[in-house]
């Protein structure tokens, strides 16, 4: 008795294996299921979603071409700003030295000229940047005042429109010759102190001819320039 309900106790399924099996197929089926509602939705909502795509695409690209536009409109802008400062610049007149002092002026009395003095000095160190004045050409450049006479030292005369010209002396550097064309603000010398000079100095005139003797006062003349000095 006791060896046959253990034989048959021993062929039965247990109850929790049988639920076990029962459980697995349910998760089975409802994965199988789950998977296959999941792809039917995914099929149903595909143009939806290539829609939504498409359109952010759409609208990053025309952000991208608005952006790009307004950059070159920027640069465009820039460029001619550039271009009219440059044009102004050429068509003005400046300084022919950035920082300096002034020292002797025009019509002063002294020892040192001859006659009373033909320009204004800027008092500055010997090195210093000398600059075109005014666009020109240059009609004389070299030593004994590039021919106006050894008191000059080395100078420097530019031709501009009007019958106008700009000298330049005492300088310890030309960087220009005779029949070059020159704009303003262009370099064309270092200041020196070279010449008939108590010390480092440019001296600077504006003449009615390229010879000495037609000299105005040149500060007067760049103020009417609209140039500070």
């Amino acid at each position: 008795m006791s060896k046959r309900v253990s034989f048959q106790h021993s062929r039965r399924p247990s109850l929790s294996r049988v639920r076990g099996a029962v459980v697995a197929a349910g998760l089975g089926t409802t994965m199988v299921f789950g998977a296959g509602a999941a792809f039917a939705a995914g099929t149903a909502g595909a143009p939806q979603v290539a829609n939504l795509i498409d359109g952010a695409a759409a609208d990053s690209v025309a952000r991208q071409a608005a952006a790009q536009g307004k950059a070159a409109e920027t640069a465009k802008a820039e460029r001619a700003a550039a271009e009219r400062a440059a044009a102004k610049k050429a068509a003005g007149w400046e300084r022919p030295v950035s920082r300096y002092e002034l020292s002797a002026s025009y019509g002063n009395d002294g020892s040192r000229w001859a006659h009373k003095h033909s320009g204004q000095d800027f008092a500055v160190p010997v090195g210093t940047k000398v600059e075109a004045a005014h666009s020109g050409t240059v009609v004389k450049a070299g030593p004994n005042g590039g021919g106006d006479g050894p008191a000059y030292g080395n100078a420097v005369v530019i031709k501009h429109g009007n019958g106008t010209y700009s000298q330049y002396a005492h300088l310890s550097q030309i960087d220009v010759r005779i029949g070059q064309t020159v704009k303003t603000g262009d370099r064309i010398a270092l200041s020196g102190n070279t010449g008939n000079s108590s010390g480092p100095h440019l001296h600077f005139e504006i003449r009615h001819t390229a010879d000495y003797g037609s000299a105005v006062n040149p500060v007067s003349f760049l103020h009417q320039k609209g140039v500070k000095v």
